[in-house]
């Protein structure tokens, strides 16, 4: 028997950078649900999650220490912040709702680098072709994208500061590729 139980490191811990105008620093610990659902039982599954599934393109919605992001006509992220259970509230939904749904636990599979400051949308279309203005991506906007040659996903939290989710394996060249962008955007 065993007496040694395995902890699993964060990928990006006691990572943090920037510059002048940029700050860099890694998300705290996140449970994230990969959901696909059928528009017709969006609403079942809403209520049992505590919060309302977004159903309009580039959009999120946040409640109860969760968010969730529209990542297409039948597919959201769900990020739940620190002690949230989302795991026990989608076996709720799915015993109560009577909704056909696939919940995927991607929690170990991703981290966040959260980006923030006047430069910050500079920073990230150092390496990522979305347009960041306020105007085509307010606050709350999200989407799936690329950053540099990763896939990422998008997410507006104010008007300077964004969270870019990344699988954990690219999350070193992922930071890099924004310190590289956030010393470009103090000039």
């Amino acid at each position: 028997m065993a007496d040694h139980i395995a902890v699993r490191t964060l990928p990006l811990t006691g990572f943090h950078g920037g510059s002048s105008a940029v700050r860099l620093e890694a998300a705290a610990p996140a449970e994230r649900i990969s959901l696909r659902v059928r528009a017709e039982d969006v609403a079942a599954l809403s209520g049992p999650l505590g919060i309302d599934l977004p159903v309009k393109p580039k959009t999120s919605s946040s409640d109860n220490g969760r968010t969730a992001l529209w990542l297409g006509p039948d597919e959201w992220l769900v990020i739940a912040e620190g002690g949230s259970d989302v795991g026990n509230s989608l076996m709720q939904a799915a015993k109560n709702s009577g909704a056909l749904h696939s919940a995927a636990d991607v929690s170990h599979r991703n981290t966040a680098i959260l980006v923030s400051g006047q430069g910050a949308a500079a920073a990230i279309n150092a390496g990522c072709p979305q347009d960041l203005s306020l105007k085509a991506f307010p606050v709350g906007a999200c989407s799936r994208t690329v950053l540099g040659k990763v896939e990422i996903v998008l997410l507006r939290t104010a008007e300077e500061a964004f969270r870019v989710e990344v699988w954990r394996s690219f999350s070193d060249y992922a930071f890099g590729l924004l310190a590289e962008g956030a010393q470009d955007a103090a000039v």
